[in-house]
């Protein structure tokens, strides 16, 4: 049976920070509160749309203006989530690569319509499950498990680029490989813990290999 491995999406397969602060800063300006920058919203995300949104509202906020920007933000942002995003260089390389020895699927907080668009058109014929109300978000494990489950796998690695991540595969019991290209950086994820870090797409395959025990 193979290895399976989950990949995060954003700031790990796909550079969203562009599309998701445009819709952002758009769900914001039409609720009357000032916009974001590119450097604070790279902090702001991954961990669910809802704590995106909250973070970017001012800090008296009430969960009730966060609903008012979420339900303008979730529509917007799938119908507009693919006009800056692209895959990180060398990303669509290292998947192929990755494909003959493991079973992969991706796994993210954002919701999960934009998820399963995105990675249709970026990634098609890979699992890809986004945030749903009948499965807890990342850092809880049940989406690793969920996505194991659909690979028909009892092993998996965890791929991502945030202290959510790290977090998320120590829950689930599985190894985290932490990428460095994302939307954080080392220094923040060596405090998190992480156990395996990937300064490139490039380097994705064989270090993969290598934590699996392949070759």
């Amino acid at each position: 049976m193979k290895t399976g491995i989950l990949f995060d999406l954003d700031g790990t397969l796909l550079n969203t920070l562009d599309d998701l602060l445009d819709a952002t800063n758009y769900a914001l300006s039409q609720c009357g509160y000032p916009e974001r920058t590119l450097s604070e919203l790279r902090m702001f995300v991954g961990n669910g749309a809802r704590n995106q949104i909250r973070m970017s509202l001012p800090a008296n906020a009430s969960p009730e203006e966060v609903d008012q920007v979420l339900r303008i933000y979730k529509p917007y942002y799938t119908a507009h989530c693919q006009i800056k995003t692209r895959p990180y260089e060398g990303i669509l390389e290292a998947l192929e690569a990755l494909r003959p020895d493991f079973s992969l699927a991706i796994v993210s907080n954002k919701p999960d319509a934009a998820v399963k668009k995105l990675c249709a058109d970026f990634f098609p014929g890979i699992y890809a499950l986004g945030e749903t109300p009948d499965c807890p978000r990342k850092p809880a494990p049940d989406m690793v498990r969920r996505a194991m489950a659909a690979m028909g796998v009892e092993r998996c690695i965890y791929v991502g680029d945030s202290e959510v991540d790290i977090l998320t595969a120590r829950n689930a019991c599985v190894p985290c490989l932490s990428v460095l290209w994302g939307f954080r950086d080392r220094e923040i994820l060596e405090n998190a813990g992480a156990q395996f870090l990937c300064p490139s797409p490039t380097l994705l395959p064989q270090m993969l290999r290598e934590i699996a025990g392949i070759g």
